[in-house]
């Protein structure tokens, strides 16, 4: 357990809330867990589901940021020898929401389909409106910022 909370940069308490089952990690917390273990974010949230799923807007597993006013819910986990996952976001201005770098090979590509938005590495992100999308490297430190009110995107992470 002190092994992994080190590599994954978190206290071994909050390891051990989180293996009782106490805690509740935000989304910077189970990004450092799945880095350090190797595990795509989504198998540590989203539960097995059905060969036909509907998801309605405002269901599904949805994580929140500690760090802005950010939600990630998790539309499609990646199955066992694919390479993908696919989140709906639903992010107000304030905060920027920085994210650490993934697992080596990562790519993300982001579409935007409400409000308005920065999305990309954190040196150069760029300015996103509806219909807009971007793919930028997601094993780099990279950002995603509302700049209006009810912003929606949809993010697919490719794990290669």
């Amino acid at each position: 357990m002190a092994e992994l909370a080190r590599r994954a940069g978190i206290a071994k308490s909050t390891l051990s809330q989180l293996e009782s089952g106490s805690g509740n990690p935000s989304v910077e917390t189970l990004w450092a867990l799945g880095v350090a273990l190797n595990v795509p974010f989504s198998r540590l949230v989203d539960p097995p589901r059905p060969a036909v799923r509907v998801i309605r807007a405002g269901e599904g597993p949805v994580t929140h940021s500690e760090r802005a006013d950010y939600a990630a819910t998790v539309l499609s986990s990646c199955p066992p020898n694919a390479r993908r996952d696919i989140y709906r976001i639903e992010a107000q201005p304030g905060e920027t929401r920085i994210s650490d770098p993934h697992m080596p090979g990562t790519v993300e590509h982001v579409m935007l389909g409400a409000g308005r938005a920065l999305a990309g590495p954190t040196e150069a992100p760029v300015e996103l409106g509806p219909g807009d999308y971007v793919s930028y490297p997601g094993d780099a430190p990279h950002v995603f910022r509302a700049l209006a009110p009810d912003t929606l995107a949809v993010i697919v992470m490719e794990h290669i």
